[in-house]
């Protein structure tokens, strides 16, 4: 950990392209704007290309804006068959969180279906054309609810409550982490999977929790406790530039790693089950018909 750790010690990233999912606001147009800043090619991949284009606008760099919606599997697949150079650093950052009980267009619950099998879609399409790593934004969060995977049911019918949603799709984020990286090592691909959390960043996730008064509560927080989202991007940022290990996990080095300079964190036993992540992944094979592309290399 270091403390003096910020956006301006970014490496040069002239040449190098990223895919950041949900670039338009909070933590992921920050990453944006800094990873530009640092020469990179920045891909704002978001659902709205009005909003998009807008935020895109406002960066000084080299951006572009493409259409991804994580709710919609045949929008993924349409973004990734869109897609046909190097790809050096794929941020999974979009989020929804404690909604409402909503459906994806495949009928999946929605927070599990945009957090964890949109973007697990995604990053097995883009996979063949990754060059260095693989980000994708998790939160402390993934120790809430069951603090398991509901293998059985994860649309969470008759069971659904915003926080038990969210903290499974985070979760998930987590286990998909663990055995991308097992994964990408079996295949002998130099390819690290990471993860980040940003602690508690005042951005506009938390407008839309189901309860009204924890949407207010939430915003109360936000202005006393919460670190500024350029605070809360940094162990994305961290995660997708500096030497780290295969399954890392970035956050926030404060008490209760809610604010601070990015370090690597723990994770709940939970997130670190590999059979657990084993299973996650056929599960998602199945749920999305997206399989693994990479085979392994040949020991003979």
């Amino acid at each position: 950990m270091n403390d003096n750790w910020n956006a301006t010690r970014l490496p040069d990233l002239t040449g190098r392209t990223a895919v950041i999912t949900g670039a338009n606001s909070g933590i992921g147009f920050v990453a944006a704007e800094a990873l530009a800043r640092a020469g990179a090619h920045v891909v704002f991949a978001v659902r709205d290309l009005a909003r998009g284009g807008a935020a895109a606008a406002k960066v000084s760099g080299s951006t572009e804006v493409r259409r991804l919606d994580l709710a919609d599997l045949d929008s993924v697949r349409e973004f990734a068959a869109g897609w046909d150079r190097p790809l050096d650093v794929l941020i999974n950052n979009a989020g929804v969180m404690m909604l409402p009980e909503q459906r994806t267009k495949q009928g999946f619950e929605m927070q599990f279906g945009t957090n964890h099998l949109g973007h697990f879609a995604l990053t097995n399409l883009l996979l063949p054309y990754v060059t260095d790593r693989v980000v994708t934004v998790a939160s402390g969060a993934h120790r809430f609810g069951d603090g398991v995977i509901s293998f059985e049911d994860v649309n969470l019918h008759g069971r659904y409550t915003p926080t038990r949603a969210y903290a499974q799709s985070k979760l998930a984020n987590l286990l998909f982490t663990l055995e991308l990286q097992r994964r990408l090592t079996e295949a002998g691909s130099p390819v690290r999977a990471l993860a980040a959390h940003p602690g508690w960043a005042a951005t506009n996730l938390q407008s839309h929790h189901a309860n009204p008064l924890m949407r207010g509560a939430m915003g109360v927080g936000n202005r006393l406790f919460a670190q500024s989202d350029k605070a809360g991007a940094l162990p994305t940022l961290y995660a997708a530039s500096q030497d780290l290990p295969g399954a890392s996990y970035v956050g926030p080095a404060g008490l209760g790693e809610m604010r601070g300079a990015p370090t690597l964190v723990g994770r709940s036993a939970a997130a670190s089950d590999p059979a657990a992540a084993r299973r996650l992944w056929t599960l998602s094979e199945e749920l999305t018909g997206v399989e693994w592309a990479l085979k392994p290399v040949s020991r003979s």
